[in-house]
């Protein structure tokens, strides 16, 4: 029979799942998207690029509506806010996007069921993938935005002015902390135990993405492209510079603060509970 100790230690292993169980779920998951076709790939990741470029259309909604009638504390919160809902549509309708994968596809290459060149092709799908995506939903917004008046196409302008003015250095810095955050979110989601508690998790980490405007490059491409189609002050040349630092940002961002430190981690702890059997 077992003892009182024995009894909520197991009841907390039901409402909390171990690292180990974490990170092997996550292996599983980032073992299909490194055998999947190339054709797989590129479809589900412009469905992430397209999905995503719902958060800028609900900011700059909530930014036209807001300007002028709420306070400006009031209005960059609630503006903040507006960036999970792309993230919500993305992660959990099971799209691949490459702030999360810059992490997940590592883990399979640290534990050696899958080689170098296989993370490079996923990346590269991916990423191009979702810049289409990414660039497609821009020119939709521009256009449908205005012709429906729920946007100001001024709003462009300076959303992307407001990500592109900062030097690279600040934008790398920047962009490390959402790779680290996007990381962070897949292996929390995994945590998860329905989906309820999937999307709260997603809304209270893209959240702190976009109050802290931090540089995330496929939902910052839907944002400075539209800017760059709206506005004669973005250029592509902003565009370029803002890609670049960003990318790495994100990249290493969750590579270096979540891969390498949780798979560490997992990896230690199954080693310790097998060690007690």
């Amino acid at each position: 029979m077992n003892s009182a100790t024995d009894l909520q230690s197991d009841g907390l292993e039901e409402a909390k799942k171990a690292p180990g169980q974490i990170l092997q779920a996550e292996l599983v998951e980032a073992m299909d998207a490194l055998t999947r076709s190339s054709l797989r790939l590129f479809l589900s990741g412009l469905s992430a690029g397209l999905d995503i470029g719902f958060s800028l259309f609900l900011v700059a909604v909530v930014q036209t509506l807001g300007q002028g009638s709420l306070s400006e504390p009031v209005l960059k919160i609630l503006v903040g806010m507006m960036y999970s809902f792309g993230f919500i549509l993305v992660v959990v309708g099971r799209s691949e996007l490459f702030t999360e994968q810059t992490s997940l596809a590592i883990l399979p290459l640290l534990s050696r069921q899958a080689s170098f060149k296989m993370v490079i092709r996923l990346w590269g799908i991916v990423y191009v993938a979702n810049l289409i995506g990414a660039m497609l939903f821009a020119v939709l917004v521009v256009i449908i935005g205005p012709a429906l008046g729920v946007i100001d196409v001024k709003v462009f302008g300076e959303l992307s002015r407001s990500i592109v003015v900062h030097p690279g250095w600040v934008i790398l810095l920047s962009g490390m902390l959402a790779g680290w955050l996007m990381g962070l979110l897949s292996w929390l989601v995994y945590a998860g135990r329905d989906t309820i508690s999937q999307i709260l998790i997603v809304f209270l980490i893209t959240s702190v993405i976009g109050l802290g405007h931090l540089h995330h490059c496929i939902v910052g491409s839907v944002e400075v492209l539209a800017g760059v189609f709206a506005d004669p002050g973005t250029t592509l040349a902003d565009y370029g510079h803002f890609l670049l630092w960003t990318t790495a940002g994100n990249a290493l961002g969750g590579v270096i603060f979540v891969s390498l430190l949780k798979y560490g981690h997992a990896h230690a702890s199954q080693y310790e509970r097998k060690s007690k059997y």
